[in-house]
C-alpha cells in the first residue's frame, strides 16, 4: 500500500477541483470557486479537502498541480511583451507562416496576429546551413541589439536563428549575451524545440517566451503559499501527460499548455485500463460546461501529438492529442438562418448559467434540455448546493420550439439532445475512424459534469458496447494528477534515408537526447528512457512517430512505419523511407493508486419520469455513492452524485467495481 498522502489540484475556468488520497486508500474530493490569482483558490481547495479528510495540510506528502495560466495567456492574448531575435532577412517568418487560411473558402478570414509584432522583431547578422556555420555571430552586434530590445519594453525574448536546430552555436552565443545584458527571460529555439521547420520552431519558441513570465510569477506565488500551508513544492502537470518539478517547468513554460485536459486523460486511463481485456483501447470523453474534450488511450498509453495549435498558434512540443468541440452542458441552442437547430459554441457560462440554474439565464442550453427530458430532476443538487428550476428550463425550451417551428418544449429538448450528441459523436469519429481506428473496439470513459449523462447515447450511435464512469468523474483531472508519471521529452532533427543510415550518428543523437532528458529528472536512477523516431516516405511533407528499441534496428523501424502509415491512411507504399527526427522520453513511474470504496446502504432515492425510447418512463433514481461494490444496476436508471449524473438507458446495465467505478455494458438495441 502507498504510504504517501497525495493531493492533486486542477484549476478550471469556473471551479478548482481537488482530489486527496490517504495512505489507507480513502479518496476525498472537493470543489471551490476559481480565483483571479489561481494560487488563492488552490490553497482554499487544499484546505477544504484536508478539512473534509480530517488531516492537517502539513501531512500531505506529494502535491501535484494543473493550471490554466499559460493557455489563458494565449487565449486571451494576455502574455508578456515579447521580442524576437532571428537571422537577418527572416524577421517575417512568424507572420508569413504557412500561408494557410483558417477557412479555405472564406476570403475574408483573418489569421491570428503574431505574438510578436514587427516592431519588436529584430535581426542579427549570422548564417548557418544544415552543414555548419557559415557566418559567425558578432557579440558586439548582439550587445547593441540588447539596448534596442530594452528600449522596446520587452519583458521576454525569443531567439530563433536559421538552422539552429542542427547547429546551435550562433544561437547559443546570442542567448548567452542577451541573458547577460537583459533583466528578462530568454527562450532559445535549440533549447525549446531542436526540430526543423522554421515557422513552427519560431512559433513554439515565441509561445514559450510569451508565457514564461506569467508561469514564473504564478509558480513563485504558489510555492510561497504552499510553504505557508506546510504543503510540499508542487510538481506541475505538463501537456505531454507527465509531471515535472516546478523548477523545470519554469525553464520550459510552453510545456504547461493543455495541462488540465492532459490530467483528465491520465485519470481516465488510470481508472479504466482494466475495464475490458478485449478492448483495443479507450476513448476518453470529458464534457464540461462549455466544451467537450475527446482523446484516445491505446496500449495503456495516452495518445500524444506534436502538431497542435492554440488560438491559431502552432506548438510543436509533445502534448496529449485532444479534440475539442463547443458542446457542453452550458452550450446555448439556437436556430440558424436556414431554420436548422444548432447547439454551441456560445455558452451561458457559470453566471447566469442555464435557465434551470435560476440565476437569470433565459437562453436554452443542453442542461435545460436534460432537465426537460427528466435526466436531471428538480430535487437534484449540482455540487451539493444548487437546486434546479424545472419550470424555467421548460420555458426556455418552449421559446426555442416556437422559433424552430417545433411542437413544444419536449420536442425542442429532444432536438437539442440529439444535436449536441451529434457534435460530440463527430469529435469521437475524428480521433478514431479518421485515424484508422474502429470505435467499436474501444471502451468509452465518460467524465466531467455532463459527460455521464450523454455517454451511453454516444456509445450506442458508435456501436461501442462498454462505457466506464469513474467514481471521481466530476473531478477526474484532479484525480489524474495523483497518478501521473514524471515525463521529460527531447527531440532532434536527423534527416537520413533509412537505406543508407549512419548508425553512429543515430546512436550519438540518442545518447545526447537521453542525457538531456535525464538531466531534468528528479531521480535519474529510477528513470526509464523510451526512444521513438519520426519517419516519412521520401517526398512527403508529414511524419509519423513510431517506437524504437534500445538499439536502432532500421528494418524493424521501417516495418513499424509501414504498419502505422497503413493504419492511419489505409495504404502503404514501396517508396524509400526517410528518418526525420529522433526522440527520447525519460519516465519515472509512480505507484498505481490503491483506492478503497465502501458504498452500501440505502441507495434508492425516488423515481421520476424520464424520456427513453420515444416516451416518458417511470425511472428509479439512485444515490450513486450509496451503491456498494458489486452492485448491479439495470436500465433505465439515473444515478446522482454531487458532481455529476449518470443516465443508464434501457438495454444497458452497470456494475460497481471495487474502487467505485461504474462499468456500463450494452445488452441490446437502444433508441
Amino acid at each position: 500500500m502507498d504510504t504517501e498522502t497525495r493531493i492533486g489540484v486542477d484549476v478550471g475556468g469556473t471551479f478548482t477541483d481537488v482530489a486527496l488520497l490517504t495512505p489507507e486508500g480513502r479518496l476525498v474530493t472537493a470543489k471551490v470557486p476559481s480565483t483571479d490569482d489561481q494560487s488563492v483558490g488552490v490553497v482554499r481547495g487544499i484546505e477544504k479537502a484536508c478539512d473534509d479528510a480530517g488531516i492537517d495540510p502539513a501531512e500531505v506528502d506529494a502535491f501535484t498541480h494543473a493550471m490554466t495560466v499559460s493557455v489563458n495567456a494565449l487565449l486571451e492574448d494576455d502574455g508578456a511583451t515579447t521580442a524576437l531575435v532571428t537571422t537577418e532577412g527572416f524577421r517575417d517568418v512568424l507572420e508569413i507562416g504557412r500561408q494557410a487560411r483558417p477557412d479555405l473558402y472564406d476570403v475574408t478570414a483573418d489569421k491570428p496576429a503574431p505574438l510578436v509584432p514587427r516592431r519588436r522583431r529584430f535581426e542579427v547578422t549570422e548564417r548557418a546551413t544544415v552543414d555548419g556555420i557559415q557566418t559567425e555571430v558578432d557579440e558586439s552586434e548582439v550587445r547593441a541589439l540588447a539596448d534596442d530590445i530594452r528600449d522596446a519594453g520587452a519583458e521576454s525574448v525569443a531567439v530563433s536563428l536559421l538552422h539552429a536546430y542542427q547547429h546551435p552555436e550562433n544561437e547559443r552565443v546570442v542567448a548567452d549575451v542577451l541573458r547577460e545584458e537583459l533583466d528578462a527571460p530568454v527562450s532559445a529555439s535549440h533549447e525549446v524545440l531542436a526540430e526543423f521547420r522554421e515557422f513552427e520552431r519560431t512559433s513554439t519558441t515565441a509561445v514559450d517566451a510569451y508565457v514564461t513570465p506569467a508561469i514564473d510569477s504564478y509558480l513563485g506565488r504558489l510555492e510561497s503559499r504552499a510553504a505557508d500551508l506546510g504543503v510540499p513544492v508542487p510538481k506541475i502537470m505538463q501537456a505531454n501527460s507527465g509531471i515535472a518539478p516546478a523548477s523545470t517547468v519554469r525553464e520550459h513554460a510552453v510545456t504547461t499548455t493543455m495541462s488540465g485536459p492532459a490530467a483528465g486523460v491520465v485519470g481516465a486511463a488510470e481508472t479504466a485500463t482494466d475495464s475490458g481485456d478485449d478492448l483495443a483501447g479507450l476513448v476518453t470523453f470529458d464534457m464540461g460546461g462549455t466544451s467537450s474534450d475527446v482523446s484516445l488511450v491505446r496500449d495503456d498509453e495516452v495518445e500524444r501529438t506534436t502538431d497542435a495549435e492554440i488560438n491559431g498558434r502552432p506548438i510543436k512540443t509533445p502534448m496529449v492529442d485532444v479534440n475539442t468541440v463547443g458542446a457542453g452542458g452550458g452550450s446555448i441552442a439556437w436556430v440558424d438562418s436556414g431554420n436548422a437547430l444548432r447547439v454551441g459554441p456560445r455558452s451561458s457560462g457559470a453566471n447566469p448559467g442555464p435557465a434551470c440554474y435560476g440565476r437569470g439565464g433565459t437562453e436554452p442550453t443542453v442542461t435545460d434540455a436534460n432537465v426537460v427530458l427528466g435526466y436531471i430532476g428538480g430535487s437534484s443538487a449540482l455540487g451539493g448546493e444548487l437546486s434546479l428550476d424545472v419550470d424555467a428550463a421548460r420555458d426556455a425550451l418552449a421559446g426555442l420550439a416556437d422559433e424552430a417551428g417545433l411542437d413544444d418544449a419536449l420536442a425542442a429538448a429532444r432536438g437539442v439532445y440529439r444535436v449536441a450528441n451529434a457534435n460530440m459523436t463527430r469529435a469521437i469519429r475524428a480521433v478514431t475512424v479518421e485515424r484508422g481506428h474502429d470505435p467499436r473496439q474501444f471502451g468509452l470513459v465518460a467524465f466531467g459534469g455532463a459527460g455521464p449523462m450523454h455517454a451511453a447515447a454516444l456509445a450506442e450511435s458508435l456501436d461501442i458496447e462498454t462505457v466506464v464512469v469513474p467514481r471521481a468523474c466530476g473531478v477526474l483531472s484532479a484525480y489524474g494528477l495523483l497518478a501521473a508519471d514524471q515525463k521529460h521529452d527531447s527531440v532532434r532533427t536527423l534527416r537520413q534515408p533509412l537505406s543508407g543510415l549512419d548508425a553512429a550518428a543515430v546512436d550519438s543523437a540518442y545518447a545526447d537526447l537521453e542525457a538531456d532528458t535525464l538531466d531534468d529528472v528528479t531521480d535519474p536512477d529510477d528513470a526509464a528512457v523510451r526512444r521513438a523516431a519520426d519517419l516519412r516516405y521520401v517526398g512527403q511533407s508529414f511524419e509519423l512517430t513510431v517506437p524504437v528499441g534500445e538499439t536502432f534496428d532500421a528494418a524493424a523501424v521501417e516495418a513499424r512505419f509501414h504498419e502505422a502509415h497503413e493504419s492511419a491512411y489505409g495504404y502503404r507504399l514501396d517508396d524509400p523511407v526517410e528518418l526525420v527526427n529522433v526522440r527520447a522520453t525519460a519516465v519515472v513511474e509512480r505507484d498505481s493508486l490503491d483506492v478503497t470504496y465502501r458504498g452500501g446502504g440505502d441507495a434508492r432515492k425516488d423515481t421520476r419520469e424520464a424520456f427513453f425510447d420515444g416516451a416518458f418512463r417511470e425511472t428509479p433514481v439512485y444515490d450513486r455513492d450509496g451503491l456498494g461494490t458489486g452492485t448491479t444496476v439495470e436500465g433505465p436508471a439515473i444515478l446522482e452524485q454531487h458532481e455529476s449524473t449518470v443516465v443508464v438507458p434501457p438495454a444497458w446495465g452497470g456494475t460497481v467495481g471495487a474502487d467505485g467505478t461504474l462499468v456500463l455494458t450494452s445488452g441490446g438495441d437502444g433508441e
